[in-house]
């Protein structure tokens, strides 16, 4: 991986994956706005080594996760999911694993720009706390390509907004705006466009602030409470997803569905 160097926890400029550190802060930024920041096989490896290299290193106490251009993350790239030879159709990247990064002690924060969508909803869902522009929408359309979660929907997103509310989003694969999303407990609160890093840098470097050991220790409670809570919904979603995507993604599926989907979502039904 070149990009970011893990040992260093830097990125380089106009990479998918920018880092930049503000003291105790790390901010990492998605960074391919023309595919509205769509996840890469490449880009979660990026992502997941870079994390781990954030856990590891003592002077990082908060993460924050946000992205370039209109969108936050559109989930999983349609054009490598619909290849055979892209690295995003074997089992071993949409494989069942409790969210599609690695668990942190550090907390980790959420500047949500624009869309959060099925992959991206669940990258959202990895973050302890959200704020969103007003221009964030979110939406779960795992049922729209014929597939099941596999990163921990079932067990988060009931957590945050409730199970009817989940089940509206995930039946339908509606789009929520930041707004509703708020009202509904997903995102904390709405901080206008311009003003959304800098709001969240502030709440990281309060956080970064306290004692680092207190810190990680109470996102811990609230983790363990959380995850014990959902035990049972975590394996039955593993467990649903295995026997439902098998081995892998059937790329020629996806290729089928794949522009009915994308119009859908342009138009946000």
């Amino acid at each position: 991986m070149t990009d970011p160097d893990p040992a260093t926890l830097t990125g380089s400029a106009g990479g998918p994956l920018l880092v930049e550190r503000h003291d105790g802060v790390v901010v990492l930024t998605l960074n391919r706005p023309e595919r509205r920041n769509a996840l890469t096989s490449q880009l979660l490896d990026d992502l997941r080594r870079t994390f781990e290299t954030a856990e590891a290193d003592p002077t990082v106490a908060v993460v924050v996760l946000t992205g370039t251009g209109r969108g936050f993350c559109a989930g999983l790239d349609l054009d490598e999911l619909s290849s055979a030879e892209g690295g995003l159709s074997s089992g071993g990247v949409v494989g069942t694993m409790r969210g599609p990064l690695p668990a942190i002690s550090k907390p980790v924060l959420g500047a949500i720009n624009g869309d959060a969508i099925t992959g991206g909803l669940e990258l959202a869902l990895v973050c302890d706390v959200l704020l969103a522009s007003p221009e964030a929408r979110f939406a779960d359309t795992h049922t729209r390509f014929g597939m099941l979660p596999a990163w921990g929907m079932i067990a988060r997103l009931p957590a945050r907004i409730g199970t009817a509310r989940a089940m509206e989003m995930s039946l339908s694969g509606r789009f929520v705006a930041a707004h509703e999303a708020a009202a509904w407990g997903l995102v904390n609160r709405v901080v206008p466009a311009g003003d959304l890093l800098a709001e969240t840098l502030a709440l990281a470097q309060m956080i970064a602030g306290n004692d680092q050991g207190a810190v990680e220790a109470v996102a811990g409670l609230y983790r363990d409470v959380a995850d014990g809570h959902a035990a049972a919904a975590w394996e039955r979603e593993a467990a649903a997803a295995d026997r439902w995507q098998g081995a892998g993604v059937d790329p020629t599926h996806v290729a089928a569905v794949r522009e009915s989907v994308v119009e859908r979502n342009r138009i946000g039904t």
